[in-house]
């Protein structure tokens, strides 16, 4: 609004820097023309990329070089300085590459260099057609891998959803608080999914999966497949409250429910959220951006206590109660009449909306009927593969084998769900790479966002350092003397750190 676009600053690496500058290990942006250029120099080698992550233009100067990679600060992306490719989600597009040239003690970096094409496949011995269940973060990512990966069979998609894949984090974020346009939602253009050949069906529930004949069924049609993807996610629960109108109740699950609290929330002045989880927390944040006094509801004592222990819990609370949201923690909601909501400790609350945060159930039924192995979510190995052959699953719904605790795990993160696409898209092809990526997730509190790494549904103790009045402060989760989480606000560098220390123990 009125504001002039700046230029690219720093070094202009088209009349050359001196190496000096160009430290080993660290990242210096600069320009190229009218162009933003940034030089890494690791190992004794240069490389010149763009240097905004492909996700939210997060500043990769200020990430971590690690060996012949970059990983963002913001949420974690990780990309090859060699060919620009992603590694690691979320950021799904490729970095530009740029010629880059050492003459004597200067560095050059000379104009944009060709982008590597697509690898080379023979097609002996890959499927003939791929069709993947879901949209969501995990399905429509294996999508775009497998076309990345130099697969030219049919790709089909048939998602449940009525939107085209979508950044879904911002669905209780951004979008809900209205601060970001709707064009910043979708993840790649209407044009994507036709260019590169990859049959996107919309508002497509899959009713069964014949796994003999390789086949699955939406209603009357069938689609043969030669390999098939589970991503089937997960549903919102949708816990009663007496005498509530189906009008005012909602649950925050997918763009369109978020277009609907949207909707609701115009010249409403109350909203009560039931829940204090992640998704129940940033719709209270959202809902206070839009004006609305909010009410938080929800049974524990401390919100998000079981996740993030009871000082993280406590700062979260303080943040948000500084904005003005008012908890009722220790209760829940059991009936509405007129705009005014009964507690279960007989007081009320008024409210013209109620948003469900309480939890989601993974959505299990067809590879429960298809005979896959099933035990609070869909059995999966190393390589992302289910116990029928030709058959992956992903996601929300996988249950896989954790290299550090030994056991099976499940969680439901976004940058999970599109890391576990990237590594099953490629071992549709052939070629078993083992999942093994730390989780990772972000939330997004006001000005607060939280980095958490790891995962720890159980500890025996905490370390703490920083303030968390200053909002500068790290967590560190322990299982004995063994480090399995760490939380983070206001240190990106240290919490990719943690990342990559946690990467190293589960290799």
């Amino acid at each position: 609004m009125g504001e002039t676009k700046q230029g690219p600053s720093g070094p202009d690496f088209k009349v050359g820097v001196p190496l000096a500058d160009v430290i080993d290990g660290k990242a210096l942006r600069g320009k190229c023309g009218d162009e933003d250029v940034m030089v890494v120099r690791t190992g004794g080698r240069i490389f010149a990329v763009s240097p905004g992550c492909t996700h939210y233009s997060g500043p990769l100067e200020d990430g971590l070089i690690d060996g012949a990679t970059v990983r963002c600060p913001w949420h974690h992306a990780c990309f090859s300085l060699e060919t620009g490719a992603s590694l690691r989600a979320p950021g799904l597009n490729p970095l530009t590459l740029w010629r880059v040239e050492r003459r004597g003690d200067r560095v050059y970096v000379t104009g944009k260099a060709e982008s590597a094409p697509p690898r080379a496949r023979s097609k002996a011995g890959l499927p003939k057609s791929v069709v993947i269940v879901g949209g969501g973060a995990a399905g429509a990512t294996a999508a775009v891998t497998l076309r990345r990966e130099g697969f030219t069979g049919e790709v089909t998609i048939l998602s449940a959803d009525s939107d085209a894949p979508y950044d879904r984090p911002n669905c209780s974020k951004d979008y809900l608080a209205g601060k970001a346009p709707a064009e910043w939602m979708p993840l790649f253009g209407d044009d994507y999914y036709r260019d590169n050949g990859i049959e996107l069906r919309l508002n497509t529930r899959v009713t069964g999966v014949d796994v003999r004949r390789k086949q699955v069924q939406v209603g009357g049609d069938t689609f043969a497949f030669d390999a098939l993807l589970l991503a089937t996610g997960a549903t919102p629960i949708r816990v009663p409250v007496q005498g509530a109108p189906e009008s005012a109740v909602f649950t925050l699950r997918s763009l369109a429910d978020s277009k609907k609290i949207a909707a609701a929330a115009e010249g409403k002045k109350r909203a009560l959220v039931l829940g204090a989880s992640f998704i129940g927390l940033e719709a209270a944040w959202s809902l206070r951006e839009r004006g609305l006094d909010v009410t938080v509801a929800a049974p524990e004592d401390t919100p998000l206590e079981r996740v993030l222990g009871k000082e993280l819990g406590t700062f979260l609370k303080a943040l948000h109660e500084e904005h003005g949201v008012k908890f009722r923690l220790g209760r829940t909601a059991q009936s509405m009449l007129s705009g005014t909501v009964t507690l279960s400790d007989g007081s009320r609350v008024a409210a013209d909306l109620i948003v469900m945060g309480v939890g989601v159930r993974p959505n299990l039924d067809l590879a429960v009927a298809a005979g896959l192995a099933v035990e609070n979510g869909v059995l999966v190995d190393e390589y992302m593969a289910t116990s029928a052959p030709g058959i992956w699953a992903v996601g929300d719904i996988a249950r896989w084998p954790d290299p550090i605790s030994g056991q099976r795990i499940r969680v439901e993160h976004w940058v999970v769900a599109e890391r576990q696409g990237q590594v099953a898209a490629r071992n549709i092809l052939g070629d078993r790479r083992r999942y093994h990526s730390v989780p990772f997730f972000w939330s997004s509190h006001y000005d607060r966002q939280i980095n958490y790494v790891g995962h720890a549904p159980k500890w025996d103790r905490v370390a703490i350092d920083g303030d968390f009045g200053s909002g500068d402060f790290r967590v560190d989760y322990f299982v004995g003397k063994r480090r399995v989480a760490v939380a983070t606000v206001g240190r990106d560098t240290e919490s990719l750190a943690a990342e990559l220390e946690l990467e190293r123990a589960y290799t």
